[in-house]
């Protein structure tokens, strides 16, 4: 299952209107999606994550802390999920991630920083690391 979220969370990803980096984050909990994310700018903002100089602006949301602050305005509850990442947590979305009750992260790209995810190990969360780049090469079929 963890390769099908991880994909579907690639394919969400490509909703994003960044030009640097499209990233997509799904929470599942139960077999069930109960939030998704992607990076972008808050509501009622214009679709432009980048200024003219090609930088991130900074109130740019990352595709996690939108799955997770999306939870907040819905009936469901994080706790124990899992979080489907196309790229590693930075520090900031770890934090979210560890208040947010998500006991395990599957990310699909690394980023040059682990911090994140040095943080997330240290808080007894699970992570996986499934590099996108060679689905289909090493594994052709998981099970469910």
């Amino acid at each position: 299952m963890d390769w099908r979220y991880l994909r579907m969370a690639r394919i969400w990803a490509e909703n994003s209107y960044c030009q640097r980096r499209q990233v997509g984050a799904l929470v599942v909990k139960d077999k069930m999606i109960i939030s998704d994310g992607y990076n972008g700018t808050p509501s009622g903002f214009e679709n432009v994550c980048e200024d003219e100089s090609g930088v991130t602006k900074p109130y740019v949301l990352h595709a996690e802390a939108n799955a997770i602050t999306k939870l907040a305005r819905s009936g469901n509850n994080s706790d124990g999920a899992t979080i489907y990442i196309t790229a590693s947590p930075c520090i900031e979305c770890a934090k979210l991630i560890i208040q947010a009750g998500i006991k395990r992260v599957v990310y699909g790209e690394k980023y040059r920083l682990t911090d994140g995810i040095d943080l997330l190990e240290r808080a007894g969360i699970e992570v996986v690391y499934k590099e996108l780049a060679t689905y289909g090469k090493e594994e052709t079929h998981e099970q469910a």
